[in-house]
């Protein structure tokens, strides 16, 4: 029925387990290369997968939720999609990891959202993938990004939102008041340093309880870090004035506008996107499906939850952008 998503909770047995700490797995069946592609005024820093086959594939275009990077698993996600048969673009926002963009560690919505813009462009000039059939994966923020992408971008075959942000409400009234005071007299100071020039003001991505942190829940410093690896560029901290537009942005209010098939993979006991305003959401996706974890927000990056989300997704390719071989 239009507008009614699908829920299925996820399977109880367990796909074979690769681990649970970040690695970087290897696939000797596909080729991975830096590539970069311009966005705005400065440049993104990608990873291409491509698969050993004899014709272009689907591509998926991949990034990751606030203020992460592409060494934070995602490469474990792409290679499994490679294996499965499909490409991938897997990128760094601006202000981000590899990629260009000056201050460091400015999260801006709407830049971020142009980098997916300038991302799909790219993926579409490429002759090593099918251009005309891309898919976009995005997890956490990027969850919210894939699903204002899809609302605006024509063409697009398919889309994964992984434990998305829907709403930025119901994840501020799931957030410590005094905490949140606090945030926003920072955000409001980065704001004026930035109107007269100075450096950001910073406050952490993520942080123990009751700390002035973006993500503060019991399961967010070694949810969130746990996902880093030594070597990544990575730092925990952002500019504070996304403090102030996060309560305002709801990309889940897009879903409806979304035509193409979408999954919604849900964790039931999220600390960060709330289930129950992502579920209201995801009700009125006119393609929609739901797949809905026992995990919290971070569990299923890694071990068992990962391997049961990782199928759920790669079935879903399959069934709505399955390979076609010449």
């Amino acid at each position: 029925m239009p507008g009614t998503a699908a829920i299925t909770r996820a399977r109880a047995e367990a796909h074979k387990d690769v681990g649970t700490l970040p690695h970087r797995e290897e696939q000797p069946t596909s080729t991975r290369l830096n590539v970069e592609f311009v966005s705005g005024d400065a440049t993104c820093h990608a990873w291409l997968y491509l698969p050993q086959a004899n014709a272009p594939r689907p591509v998926v275009v991949m990034a990751h939720g606030l203020g992460g990077i592409r060494e934070m698993r995602l490469d474990a996600y792409a290679q499994r999609f490679t294996q499965a048969g499909y490409a991938c673009l897997v990128f760094d926002y601006r202000h981000f990891g590899a990629s260009g963009g000056h201050p460091r560690q400015l999260l801006d919505i709407g830049r971020q959202l142009a980098d997916w813009s300038a991302a799909i462009a790219f993926a579409r000039s490429r002759t090593d993938v099918d251009g005309a059939r891309i898919i976009l994966w995005g997890t956490s923020f990027g969850g919210g990004h894939v699903i204002i992408a899809a609302a605006r971008e024509a063409g697009i075959a398919a889309v994964i939102s992984q434990c998305p942000f829907t709403d930025g409400i119901a994840s501020a009234l799931a957030t410590d008041p005094k905490n949140l005071a606090k945030m926003t007299v920072r955000a409001v100071i980065d704001v004026l340093a930035a109107r007269f020039g100075r450096p950001p003001v910073m406050v952490p991505l993520a942080g123990p309880p009751k700390s002035t942190a973006l993500m503060n829940a019991g399961d967010a410093v070694a949810g969130y870090l746990g996902l880093v690896p030594e070597d990544a560029p990575h730092r925990n901290e952002v500019a504070a004035r996304i403090a102030l537009r996060v309560p305002f942005h709801s990309p889940g209010r897009y879903a409806k506008r979304v035509s193409c098939p979408i999954l919604f993979c849900v964790c039931e006991t999220d600390s960060v996107a709330p289930a129950n305003a992502t579920l209201r959401h995801a009700r009125t996706a006119p393609r929609g499906e739901v797949r809905l974890y026992p995990e919290g927000h971070f569990d299923i990056y890694l071990g068992t939850p990962f391997q049961r989300v990782v199928a759920d997704q790669i079935n879903f390719l399959r069934h709505h952008v399955p390979i076609i071989n010449p």
